[in-house]
């Protein structure tokens, strides 16, 4: 009889990254998926999934009144629960660093189900940077069964903590199989926004900088200091096209419009789909984010990033030239990006270190051994480090 594996998706990113393991799943003669949508940002998760074909199983109803983390708990955990105690899941797999993966973690150690934690590892040593994922991510890793690290220096962080070495999986991250899959794809652009920023470029041979900024750390002064080296950037570089997709909480927007919005070049979107986000990232002559997910997806795409982070979790990306981080401060962020755009800076193809596209391949082999399946595939070759890479 197949076991159920529960695939938990609150946000975007999550969603993304699940959605490899969602297909790779799918007709195993042993497990078989559920898609729980947690509901933390409605509307987004949906529409990450149908950019792989898929859709949630499950949504739950976790009305907000004030956007507080204790507020999401609350409601989240009697959710999950419900849902743990109808369904008996083998397996509950989390994502990353959220409030969602947090609290079905919670709630399914408590229920006496594995949970299984992908892109486990990462870690800043700062709990609050960013805040509150270094402490969601700590958090969870000590009621977790299984930790999918996505690359040997999250491995040796968890070995660091004295977790146990029989409990991790090097496996590759799994949101480069989902940026190559989209990519491969080739879906035609969905935003009337990307549509016409195309044309534009195509008809003016111009460029495009991709900007997303979303942290709570950097709202209110760290995003003006942002916003208006931005506004500099665009304005020494005429040939220079800005894409900026506002994150949905009104300030942040707010803010973004009020110091951008008038810009002939700057173009402020709603959250993009995640396959206009790809077409994006493939054309982008230079990316400034503070999202960790752009840091990973990039790569694959020879894009130079920048972080606008006092520090990441992602220092492979940094280690293996492929981003630099220089926080918020408006001089800095001018100085390098005026290098990277002055000297139209392109990395090679092929080389993203945080994986080969093969990561839920993995993920599917360690779950079969997590639920106690005779394992069906044979062991992979271990993931390709970045030192293999070079």
């Amino acid at each position: 009889m197949s076991k159920e594996v529960l695939l938990v998706a609150g946000t975007r990113p999550e969603a993304v990254k699940i959605a490899p393991v969602a297909i790779a799943l799918k007709g195993h003669p042993g497990l078989h998926p559920t898609i729980v949508h947690g509901g933390q940002h409605s509307g987004m998760v949906e529409q990450a999934l149908r950019a792989f074909g898929l859709r949630p199983d499950l949504r739950l109803d976790v009305p907000r009144d004030t956007g507080a983390q204790a507020e999401l708990v609350s409601r989240l955990l009697p959710e999950f629960d419900a849902v743990l105690e109808e369904r008996d899941p083998a397996v509950t797999l989390v994502q990353g660093d959220t409030t969602t993966a947090l609290a079905a973690a919670l709630a399914s150690f408590w229920r006496g189900i594995p949970v299984a934690h992908l892109e486990a590892g990462l870690r800043t040593g700062d709990l609050y940077g960013p805040f509150p994922e270094e402490g969601n991510r700590q958090m969870i890793s000590r009621i977790t069964s299984l930790h999918l690290a996505p690359t040997d220096d999250a491995a040796n962080a968890l070995n660091d903590e004295s977790l146990p070495d029989s409990h991790i999986v090097v496996t590759g991250n799994t949101v480069v199989d989902a940026v190559q899959r989209v990519a491969a794809a080739g879906l035609p652009a969905a935003s009337p926004d990307v549509v016409a920023l195309e044309h534009t470029l195509d008809v003016t041979g111009g460029r495009l900088m991709l900007v997303t900024v979303h942290r709570r750390e950097s709202w209110g002064r760290p995003l003006t200091r942002v916003l208006n080296a931005v506004r500099a950037i665009a304005d020494r570089h005429p040939d220079l096209h800005v894409l900026i997709p506002a994150h949905p909480n009104p300030g942040v927007r707010e803010q973004v419009v009020s110091l951008l919005g008038d810009h002939e070049r700057v173009v402020v979107t709603d959250p993009l789909d995640y396959s206009d986000l790809v077409r994006v990232l493939r054309r982008a002559a230079l990316v400034m984010t503070d999202s960790g997910g752009i840091q990973e997806e990039a790569p694959t795409f020879g894009v130079p990033v920048l972080v606008l982070r006092e520090t990441t979790e992602r220092m492979l990306a940094v280690d293996a030239g492929c981003a630099w981080l220089v926080g918020t401060d408006t001089t800095r962020i001018l100085a390098e990006a005026g290098w990277v755009l002055g000297s139209r800076l392109r990395l090679p193809l092929g080389r993203n270190p945080f994986g080969d596209g093969r990561a839920a391949v993995r993920v599917c082999a360690a779950l079969e051994r997590l639920a106690g399946l005779p394992t069906a595939l044979p062991r992979r070759e271990p993931f390709a480090t970045l030192a293999a890479l070079r």
